[in-house]
């Protein structure tokens, strides 16, 4: 039986541009989230998740991360990897500040008109479009 990876992704928006980051291991941005551990729910790891990725000083209200969608695909990293996304959005505004990490290098906000060759095949095929299509980014 074929593996099927758990991740999860959260997207938070600021003044029409989506928050993306870039992992010290990585070449490329990537939504704020990762993997689903062992006995977590996806909405669990998605709340782990940004309080690792965004940093002691960032501040948010758990209870407006909400589940918009989910998918399969083939990891970013990994191409023997079949990953299943599920995807959250952040019904609030971000406060505080954002801090890099030993894991974390970078943030970025992304727009309409930002180049999209920084980011990874997640964020290229299916989050930004989604985004495009919802008017969540211009």
């Amino acid at each position: 039986m074929e593996q099927i990876k758990k991740v999860v992704g959260t997207m938070f928006f600021q003044n029409g541009k989506l928050l993306i980051d870039k992992p010290r291991k990585r070449p490329t941005f990537q939504m704020i989230g990762g993997s689903v551990e062992e006995g977590e729910t996806v909405r669990e790891a998605a709340i782990r998740e940004c309080h690792e990725e965004l940093g002691p000083k960032a501040k948010f209200d758990e209870s407006k991360i909400e589940f918009v969608m989910d998918f399969q695909e083939i990891a970013t990293s990994d191409p023997n990897l079949k990953i299943h996304m599920h995807i959250f959005i952040y019904r609030g505004n971000l406060e505080g500040e954002l801090t890099t990490s030993d894991e974390i290098e970078q943030f970025a906000w992304f727009g309409k008109g930002d180049d999209p060759s920084i980011l990874s095949n997640t964020l290229k095929n299916e989050i930004i479009p989604y985004c495009l299509e919802n008017g969540l980014i211009h």
